[in-house]
């Protein structure tokens, strides 16, 4: 089972929704690094359960115990970094009848024709959203790491539904778009942890509103989250399978209900020509940068100094209480399930954290991997 992602910064996540823990190993990190324990559980809450009326009604902690790579000063030591968090608030009992019958749109039969009965099938084992919380300690370090270095990532849902937020100004490279983009990323980053993450607060009462009728009427809801990074230097990367893009990939179709992603302009740009779609170059207090930004910031896998940016798309929850048709694997005869337990009627609130986690991780990594060279040298 492949769990491991990254080059030279390689992180392995282990655990299943209700094992006794979930966790993470990280190798690779530079040492010296003082981890900020209460930055981190700050960035954990953001993530966590059973904090508000969108997302799951199971509450777990998310306190992530580092078990080794610190020493007694709290600082990275040069070792594999490992952190466990204790499942606490786990009910399998609801998963019975899902053992035999699987969810439509959830991987209990995939795994049940690769494992058979083998599959932990309680909380969705391994494939569960619960392992996003490890996850989430890597990128809560990672993200740290990063600040040290100016690079500043942040994220946003940006649309639920049909519900549409504002789009990060991320593609203009003007001195307004980008003080536009510094004000839009601060005002995330000094949202409360239970906050709904949106640039517009109009927007964001009417896609939890929207969430709210789904939920009643037994449904769930997809949508899509935005995530930008800047500060990162041009020149990050390598090409083709080694790039920033290919990085940021690997890590977001990781993540339990993503499927679509796109960079910068993403699929407009199937219907732009190349003298609109083209980022021209300026310089501008001797250095070189693209006028605008349409690439996401990067090209040929390679950063070119604009913020990069990308956006992910998160399909509705599979586990919904409407009676929906199946199989009974057991009889091998059509069965009729109606899903009980607890579930968010929408991921995408919860994913933002996530989708940070991941820009973070595949940033940080491609840095360490492939440092830009210094052309002025």
């Amino acid at each position: 089972m492949g769990s491991t992602f990254g080059n030279t910064l390689r992180v392995s996540i282990f655990g299943q929704s209700h094992s006794p823990a979930t966790g993470c190993v990280i190798e690779g990190l530079p040492s010296g690094v003082t981890v900020d324990m209460a930055r981190l559980q700050h960035f954990m809450d953001r993530r966590a359960p059973g904090r508000t009326p969108w997302s799951t009604p199971r509450k777990e902690a998310d306190e992530p115990r580092i078990v080794s790579g610190l020493n007694a000063a709290g600082q990275t030591c040069g070792t594999p970094l490992c952190a466990i968090i204790e499942n606490a608030n786990t009910r399998s009992g609801d998963y019975a009848t899902i053992s035999r019958i699987p969810r439509p749109g959830h991987a209990d039969f995939a795994a049940w024709a690769k494992w058979g009965q083998a599959h932990d099938i309680a909380g969705g084992g391994h494939f569960s959203a619960r392992l996003t919380a490890p996850l989430c300690v890597a990128g809560g370090i990672a993200l740290q790491l990063l600040e040290e270095r100016g690079v500043h990532v942040a994220a946003h849902v940006l649309q639920v539904g049909d519900v549409r937020d504002d789009r990060f100004a991320a593609r203009d490279m003007d001195a307004a778009a980008q003080q536009r983009l510094a004000g839009q990323m601060r005002r995330l980053h000094q949202l409360p942890t239970d906050a709904f993450p949106v640039l517009d607060e109009d927007a964001g009462q009417e896609m939890m509103s929207l969430i709210d009728r789904i939920r009643r009427d037994q449904d769930s809801v997809g949508g899509a989250v935005e995530c930008v990074a800047t500060g990162l230097p041009a020149g990050v990367g390598g090409p083709r399978y080694d790039g920033v893009q290919g990085a940021i990939a690997r890590i977001v179709f990781g993540i339990p209900a993503v499927k679509g992603l796109e960079f910068g302009a993403g699929f407009e740009v199937a219907g732009l020509r190349g003298s609109q779609n083209n980022d021209c170059l300026e310089l501008r207090d001797g250095q070189v940068l693209p006028s605008s930004n349409f690439a996401g910031g990067t090209l040929g896998g390679i950063s070119t100094g604009a913020p990069v940016l990308f956006a992910m798309a998160v399909k509705p929850t599979p586990s919904i209480a409407r009676p929906q048709q199946s199989v009974d694997l057991t009889s091998m005869e059509p069965a009729t399930l109606e899903v009980r337990g607890r579930h968010d009627p929408c991921v995408a609130a919860r994913a933002v954290p996530i989708a940070e986690a991941a820009m973070a991780l595949a940033l940080l990594d491609s840095w360490l991997s492939y440092p830009p060279t210094d052309w002025r040298a």
